[in-house]
């Protein structure tokens, strides 16, 4: 993975916990949608990221073909979103 593969999407997430937390140093952790998150490095970020990406689409996917939807999926997908500062979804 070259190191400018998430660089953009590092950014929004670093504008996005500033917005949501403050100004904090790497490593800090924050209360976000009722979760204990940590302020993620780049290094940190990248694989969670990619991780949270497939999830997502495989969830996306599950749900329009109307097939049962695992809980642990569910919360495994909540928790990385909340990682990354984003809504969970629905």
């Amino acid at each position: 993975m070259a190191e400018t593969d998430h660089l953009d999407d590092f950014r929004s997430y670093l504008a996005r916990f500033e917005g949501a937390a403050g100004e904090r140093e790497f490593g800090d952790f924050v209360k976000f949608h009722g979760r204990l998150v940590k302020k993620l490095t780049y290094d940190e970020f990248c694989p969670r990221w990619e991780e949270f990406g497939k999830m997502k689409k495989l969830y996306e996917e599950t749900f329009q073909r109307g097939d049962t939807i695992n809980d642990a999926m569910v919360r495994v997908l909540k928790e990385r979103a909340a990682e990354l500062m984003l809504d969970p979804p629905v």
